[in-house]
């Protein structure tokens, strides 16, 4: 899969709610209730992202869950990372 032009990119965030560009990754936090609940969400994190093949980096910080996608194979954002982190949004 190509790397996106920075339009693209542009135009891929503004499909996304709270995702927010750093470098070549997209990340944004997920606030649940506590720390059960992060748990619970970053399962159905990992059952999407097991189908799309596509891994994001997950930070768990009590309530708090960090997802950072970037494709490590191209170097950078592709429509690989996009799609997943609509996929997760809709969760």
């Amino acid at each position: 899969m190509a790397l996106l032009s920075e339009a693209e990119i542009e135009e891929g965030l503004k499909g996304l709610k709270g995702w927010e560009r750093k470098g070549n990754e997209i990340v944004r936090v997920f606030k649940n209730k506590n720390f059960v609940e992060s748990m619970g969400f970053v399962n159905k994190v990992a059952i999407l992202a097991e189908k799309a093949d596509h891994h994001p980096d997950i930070l768990i910080r009590y309530r708090n869950v960090t997802l950072t996608l970037s494709t490590h194979s191209q170097g950078g954002l592709t429509g690989k990372d996009f799609k997943l982190a609509g996929e997760i949004d809709a969760l």
